[in-house]
């Protein structure tokens, strides 16, 4: 198998989650930028990222990098990269771009003239003057930066944020990727109850249900480069077989989800069964208000309602004060919550203890941390024991 150079794209601020992820999975020799990580694998290494990462939003093949200014110069390093290494006669190749800072700045004429490179570098290699562009898609991307020129290829598809159990989304939806690194930065381990008082639809305790049994998050879906001639379907299966030997599906877990919605909570509840964990979340209708737990330690980690997206300001700001009033009842828990309010210290009731900036989609959010106690500095056990319906309502209501 090829060394081969992947690149781990990433939303701003999760950087540094991503790379945590790929050095849980073995990788190292990451280099870590804005947006994205660089590492070096295999073939195989493209079936196991996608699967297994939780944070990323694609896995790009690096087919090369180099400084263009002219157009001329666009179209003659791009025919010298290696295509046909990748692209079978009848790939589907459509490119897509971006110029940041750079002297080729008309997106448009980048791509027309990467495509028309790529198309002469396989006449040469193929012998045919026409490629009809029937078989699997290769989803080219130029990407300029500084007139640096970076060209890709998109292993994943479907960004990475779809797991392929939440077919529905409610108002409002938090991507899987940025709700699994919402869980990670919060240090929750699967010994601690976990409670989101704001669940939605359900992401962020399926996504704890999730890390918690060591589920590789890509086992329900699809990726682009499993059509691809490239990579030999034994590898995906090499793959599969070590997701599916590692998810540890009994461990107990102690992880809820309250919401006033119903109509959000039913949505949940689907997501949660379409995902193979209903049977390790409780979801109850309840107010922030009414939260409670009968476990001395553990985590609510929330998206609550913004201004800018559900609701007036005033409205909001009284939810995050029920949020507070509930939090100083907690007495040991830690909070962690995504807004873009400024000040949520004056809701909750105390001093943040970590905030970093986070985007959902374009919108700019902090991710305000309070922290609670620690336990004792013997392991702390929860109650493990099957909870019956009635637990479900001792330990959130």
């Amino acid at each position: 198998m090829a060394n081969i150079e992947l690149i781990a794209t990433a939303a701003f601020g999760l950087e540094s989650i991503v790379a945590r992820e790929l050095k849980n999975l073995g990788y190292d020799n990451l280099v870590v930028e804005n947006g994205k990580v660089t590492f070096a694998t295999d073939e195989l290494g493209i079936c196991r990222t996608n699967l297994w990462l939780r944070s990323s939003d694609r896995v790009l093949l690096k087919m090369g990098s180099f400084k263009a200014r002219t157009f001329e110069e666009l179209f003659e390093q791009t025919k010298a990269l290696p295509w046909e290494e990748w692209l079978p006669e009848d790939a589907n190749f459509p490119v897509q771009g971006k110029s940041i800072k750079s002297q080729l700045f008309s997106v448009s004429d980048c791509q027309a003239i990467v495509k028309k490179a790529i198309v002469e570098r396989l006449k040469e290699n193929y012998g045919r003057s026409w490629f009809e562009e029937t078989g699997p898609r290769y989803q080219i991307e130029v990407a300029l930066l500084n007139d640096i020129v970076t060209l890709t290829l998109d292993t994943s598809g479907l960004g990475l944020h779809k797991r392929g159990y939440r077919q529905l989304a409610g108002q409002a939806p938090l991507k899987e990727t940025l709700a699994a690194a919402m869980i990670q930065l919060s240090y929750w381990n699967k010994d601690r109850a976990l409670i989101d008082p704001f669940c939605g639809t359900g992401t962020i305790p399926i996504e704890a249900a999730f890390i918690a049994q060591n589920r590789a998050p890509g086992l329900k879906r699809s990726f682009a480069a499993e059509k691809w001639p490239r990579i030999p379907k034994e590898l995906w299966q090499e793959a599969w077989q070590e997701a599916l030997d590692l998810w540890n599906r009994n461990v107990p877990l102690h992880i809820y989800g309250s919401d006033i919605d119903p109509n959000a909570l039913a949505l949940a509840r689907t997501h949660a069964l379409e995902a193979g964990v209903e049977d390790v979340i409780h979801f109850q209708r309840l107010p922030v208000a009414e939260v409670r737990s009968r476990f001395k330690y553990g985590h609510m980690i929330a998206n609550p309602p913004y201004g800018e997206r559900l609701g007036d300001v005033s409205e909001v700001e009284g939810l995050y004060l029920e949020l507070g009033e509930t939090f100083k009842r907690l007495e040991n828990w830690s909070l962690h919550m995504l807004t873009t309010h400024q000040f949520p210290e004056r809701l909750i009731g105390r001093r943040w203890d970590k905030s970093r900036k986070l985007y959902t989609g374009r919108l700019e959010c902090h991710y305000f941390q309070f922290f609670g106690a620690r336990p004792p500095r013997e392991p702390y056990q929860n109650d493990t024991s099957r909870l019956t319906n009635s637990d479900v309502v001792e330990t959130v209501k």
